[in-house]
Formats: structure tokens, sequence, C-alpha cells
């Protein structure tokens, strides 16, 4: 398969990648027709999607099942009224049905919005009425069936709610009903150009109301450096990535660079994130690839690993946050295994990476994928030297490259502020190493600036994570009339320490941070709290730690 969208397809180091690393893309490329049902022409019987659950069911569906179920679906969408440009939102948890959906909608032409089974009646009513979306495909389940019900009177542009079970009440559709009842498939005469709007997804931003990030259809071609090179799949893999569907990180790794790679996609469909389970999967099913966010591999840590048969797991990648390097030594020395970091965002497929020829530095993010031009820039808008720290920028002079968003939507005023002269300003600050490593520092509005110095959160969360007592922590700054800003520290307590928290332990972590970093970064302000405040997926709103500071 892969070999259909590259020249070269095996490299050996980065300065071979950055030369011959080139994509050749399809003329109106649908990921549903040029890859799924390649597949399935070419090998029915492999096994696309392994899945199970809390309750110890399993389904596995061969890439002939996924074509047949797809097209099933794709008939049955179509039969309410679905065309192209239309948007769905998807909102199924880690159900299966959530493949189904995604690959049908792309083979119709129509937007899917995929969402977060924890958003609330104003939530649905704001994605609804923002896209116009047109129909909600949600799991049956009590509290998602009763918030999308409670959205409706509020959002005139719904017209059909589905339920994939168990529950189907009055008012939704019956989506297993619906497979059953469906005329054959006939794909549409003209599905999509490369141009048109694929996929958007709401972002959970730290600030404000959430963006629209609108991808095209070459989106998934973009994914071809995340599944084949720094996941580092093959058509013998059997990959977990740790992500529910309603986030970006679930078609980054559980979708169509794995697919493009033949890899296997590995579905846990679990209720409650429990560590030991996930090592029991790894065990259970010989799962050969995970890649998580450094939150996972601090609780797998945590864990015992010798009392689980972790063999089979060959190759682990970490991306979401800032990657703690006491994180990447502790899993190292457990298992052996490195942990490759990589980062991107929404609007991105993978930026940059520690790619399988590369050795990681713990705590770098590697060095740029070459199908972007990345550069960083100062405050003054030259470009950073080594050891400088400036914004990270994708350079777009020569053109969209595969994978960067097409743009806000309906927000043209938003997407020109980010946008614009030939640059898609990031808002993420890095500085790069004498060997062309990135590191990571913050997004600029998190950057800290005390006595003339500038200071990156993570740096300090990292010196901080290294102590026994911190299990969390946000670092900020806070108005001082002398150095102007001062470091501050909101930490959640280890249970080990919670007893502890004063003034005796506030000195004891400055003194920490001092040793492992440069005295001046020290939080001079720290506050033990028992929760921070985070975004519905997941991420530390230091904006609203500032916030509080300021009354």
């Amino acid at each position: 398969m892969i070999e259909r969208f590259l020249s070269k397809t095996k490299f050996t180091s980065q300065e071979d990648f950055v030369k011959n690393f080139k994509i050749r893309v399809p003329e109106n490329f649908n990921f549903g027709y040029d890859v799924v049902d390649e597949w399935a022409k070419e090998a029915p019987g492999k096994i696309a999607l392994c899945w199970t659950n809390d309750y110890g069911r399993v389904r596995r569906f061969t890439f002939a099942e996924m074509k047949e179920y797809t097209d099933r679906t794709a008939a049955y969408f179509l039969s309410l009224g679905i065309r192209k440009g239309d948007r769905v939102m998807l909102m199924l948890k880690r159900r299966y049905e959530f493949w189904f959906s995604i690959i049908a909608l792309h083979k119709i032409g129509a937007i899917t919005i995929p969402a977060t089974h924890l958003l609330t009646k104003h939530d649905i009513v704001y994605r609804n009425r923002a896209a116009e979306i047109k129909m909600i495909v949600c799991a049956g389940e009590d509290n998602i069936l009763n918030h999308v019900r409670e959205s409706l009177p509020d959002s005139p542009s719904v017209e059909t709610v589905i339920s994939v079970g168990p529950k189907v009440p009055e008012g939704f559709e019956d989506f297993y009903k619906g497979l059953e009842d469906a005329l054959e498939f006939e794909k549409p005469q003209h599905p999509n150009t490369n141009d048109d709007i694929s996929l958007m997804y709401f972002t959970s931003g730290t600030s404000g109301e959430p963006k629209m990030v609108a991808h095209d259809f070459t989106y998934p071609l973009g994914h071809i450096a995340t599944g084949c090179f720094w996941h580092n799949l093959n058509e013998h893999s059997l990959h977990l990535t740790v992500a529910d569907t309603g986030w970006g990180k679930a078609v980054w790794g559980k979708l169509y660079g794995q697919w493009i790679a033949g890899a296997t996609v590995f579905v846990y469909d679990h209720e409650k994130f429990v560590p030991a389970d996930i090592l029991q999967m790894i065990q259970d099913y010989k799962i050969t690839s995970l890649c998580a966010p450094p939150t996972v591999f601090r609780f797998l840590i945590r864990e015992d690993l010798s009392q689980y048969d972790l063999s089979s797991l060959k190759y682990c990648t970490i991306a979401g946050e800032a990657l703690n390097p006491v994180v990447y030594e502790k899993f190292y020395e457990q298992t052996g295994i490195k942990l490759m970091e990589g980062f991107g965002q929404t609007e991105t497929a993978l930026s940059i990476a520690t790619f399988p020829w590369m050795k990681p530095k713990p705590g770098s993010m590697g060095k740029p994928n070459p199908q972007y031009h990345v550069g960083l820039l100062k405050e003054d808008g030259t470009q950073a030297g080594p050891n400088e720290q400036g914004q990270i920028v994708i350079y777009t002079d020569k053109g969209k490259p595969l994978g960067l968003f097409k743009e806000y939507y309906r927000n043209p005023e938003l997407t020109r502020s980010v946008w614009h002269d030939g640059i898609y300003y990031t808002g993420d600050v890095a500085w790069y190493d004498e060997d062309g490593y990135f590191w990571f520092i913050g997004r600029i509005d998190d950057v800290i600036k005390s006595s003339g110095y500038r200071i990156g959160p993570f740096e300090v969360e990292s010196a901080l994570m290294t102590h026994p007592a911190v299990l969390e922590c946000a670092i900020t700054g806070v108005p001082d009339e002398i150095r102007g800003q001062v470091v501050k520290a909101t930490i959640v307590l280890t249970a080990a320490y919670k007893d502890k928290a004063g003034e005796n332990l506030v000195k004891e972590l400055q003194n920490h941070v001092k040793q492992e970093t440069a005295p001046y970064k020290y939080p001079r302000v720290i506050e033990f709290v028992d929760a921070l405040p985070k975004t519905i997926s997941g991420k530390i709103r230091r904006v609203e730690i500032r916030k509080g500071d300021e009354k």
C-alpha cells in the first residue's frame, strides 16, 4: 500500500529522509476508496481492527468486512439525506461504529466532526450552531443521549439523531436497523476533490470558545510520516494509541497512517483508565506498538511492570504534551524501550519527531518532519539560531503542505491572524540545539518574563516532577513590582505528601528546583491544590490559574 504513495519507503538517516521523502498525491484522493477498499481487494482477510472492551467482548474486522460495513453505513446515511459537504458529528467514544461512520462519510464526501462523549448540552449546542450540523451519531448511553436530546430545541440545523445502542430512545434512529434496511451502496459520481473539507475538529483551546479546524481530503496522506515512520509500523504491527475517538489523536493513531502502513489497529474500549488494564492488554493481545501522552506513561511506570509479559512490545511513541525526562528514564529502565517523542497540533499532522534512525534525547521533540518547512522566529521576526527561543512556524510560501489545515471554518479573520504572508504561526515556543533537536518551551502566552529572563513553564515543571511529592503541577507567572513577573507553581501532591503541605515542603521544593535547573527559574510562589483546572481534553488551563491570581 505505502508504495502507492512513496517512491522510497525505507530510510536510514535524517539526511536520507529529508532528501528522499516525497508523497505522491492522487487526484481526488479519498481514504475510503483509495486505502480501505484497496486493502479489501489486495488482502481481504487481513485484520484491520481488533476491538475489545471492559466486559471481555472481542470483535475483529478484516478489511473486506470493513469495506462491507462502511458501504452499508454510507448507503444508510445517504437514505437519511446526507450528501457531499453535509456536517455530521460523531460522539462514539471508542465504539467500532466510529470506524464504520467516518469511512462512510468520507465515501459520501460529507464532513466528519468527531466529538468527545464528555460534551454537555451547552457544548453540543455551540457546535451544532457554529458548524450547522445536520446529523449526530452517538453511543446509546443515558448521559450522552440526554445531552444530545436537550441540545435539539436550540439546534435548528440538526435533522437526524442516530443511536448505535445499546439504548435507542424515541426520536433517535436505530443505527443497526438502518444498516439492515439499507439498499446496496452506489458510489457517488464525484464524492470529492482534494481541496474539499473532509474532517473538522473543535479545538479545546486553553482560552475562548473552541475553533473549528477544517482539513481537506488529502489530510490522511499527511499522516504517512505519523504511522509509517514515527510509529514505525508495518503490515505485522498491532498498534494501540490511547485516545478517545473525539480527539484529533484518534485519527493520528487509530486510523489514517496505521492503515496506510498496513498495521492492525487495536482498540480497548474502556470506561475508566486503569494502568494495570492497559498493561494486561499489551500482554494478552501481544501488542507491538504503543502511543500515549506522557500522563499515561507516568501512571504506567508506577505499576510493577515485572508482573506483566511485555515482550511483544517493540516500540513506543509519546505526544500530546511535553515529556518530562524522568518519565523517559524510568520507562527505559523498566522495559528497555526508548520513548520516541513527537509534536504536532490539531491544525497539523506530525510536525517534529524523533524518528527510528535518530538517537532520542529525553525531553526533546526531535527534528522537523521534512513534509514541513519548520522554522523558529524571534519576537523581532528574525530567525532564531541554536539555543535561542522562538515561535515554531511552518513556511507555506511554496504551497500548503500535506496535513496542514485548510482554514478555521467560517472564520477567515481568525485564519489570517495565524496564517499570513506565507507563514503559519503555531503559537508554540521552542529552541533547538547544535544537533538540530527541538525542545519545547510552552505556549507564547505561557512564557514567563522575569527580571529579563524568559522562562518556559515546561522546564520548571520537569524539574518539579522529579520530586516524589509532586503528582501534577502547573507553572505560571504572577505580577511582581520589581521583577515584572515571578514564577508560581500550582502543585497537586502525591498521597504520601498530602499531609506535609506547608512552609517546610515549599522550601524543600524550591531548593529542589534550584538543584535541577538554573536557580533563577525556581518558583518563588507555591500553592498546593487538590486538582488543576483543565480543558475537556485534559490540557492544563494555565490561563485560569493566571486569572485567579489577578483577583
